[in-house]
């Protein structure tokens, strides 16, 4: 059962680790005179993120939220996952979140976290899943020697990249292209994809 089309704007929460090129596309698309919805809060782990600026330029509130480093993927990691689901859940409590977008947000979560937002949280993806996933998805497609790549957008579920998929926008894989010219050509593609995307769960067309 869909959660949307809601009868106001949806609330949105943008989660980020790096630049901010898919969240400067999807606040463009989606402003606070948005009725389909608009994006109230922008949360980070990392305290560097452009994410975070480009955040507070838009009037949007920005939240650093860190994930503990651990030294290995074990019981450390899980309270490092854990204290941040704590803290950023609370946020997107306090904000009256409808729906999450991951934008380049490099992290994990946890399935109980995921699974309470079942239906409510999207990531994109640079590959035309399920291509590719997980990390390098250029460099992955350049060594398997395929002829396209793409990006996609999808539901999140508890896997790596494995949730239902959205849409895809493909791209050609031209004969000298590096990881760099590639993902550059399909970063073009991800800026129009997302905000499609979430314009199309928003109407309920999802």
């Amino acid at each position: 059962m869909s959660h949307f089309p809601l009868p106001r704007p949806a609330r949105i929460a943008v989660m980020a680790s790096g630049r901010g090129s898919n969240l400067e596309a999807l606040l463009k698309a989606f402003p606070h005179d948005n009725p389909l919805g608009h994006i109230v809060l922008v949360i980070s782990d990392k305290r560097e993120a452009l994410a975070l600026q480009k955040a507070v330029e838009a009037q949007v509130e920005a939240e650093y939220v860190p994930w503990p480093k651990s030294r290995d993927q074990g019981v450390a990691y899980k309270t490092g996952r854990e204290q941040f689901e704590r803290v950023a859940g609370q946020l997107l409590h306090e904000h009256r979140i409808d729906l999450i977008l991951l934008a380049g947000f490099m992290r994990l979560l946890s399935p109980a976290f995921v699974q309470a937002w079942q239906g409510r949280i999207l990531n994109i993806h640079p590959s035309l899943l399920p291509q590719f996933p997980g990390l390098n998805a250029q460099r992955q497609a350049l060594e398997a020697g395929v002829s396209e790549s793409g990006c996609t957008v999808h539901f999140v579920d508890a896997g790596m990249d494995t949730g239902p998929i959205i849409l895809q926008r493909r791209v050609p894989v031209l004969p000298g292209d590096t990881e760099e010219t590639l993902a550059a050509r399909i970063l073009e593609q991800e800026h129009l994809a997302y905000p499609e995307a979430v314009r199309r769960v928003l109407q309920g067309r999802v």
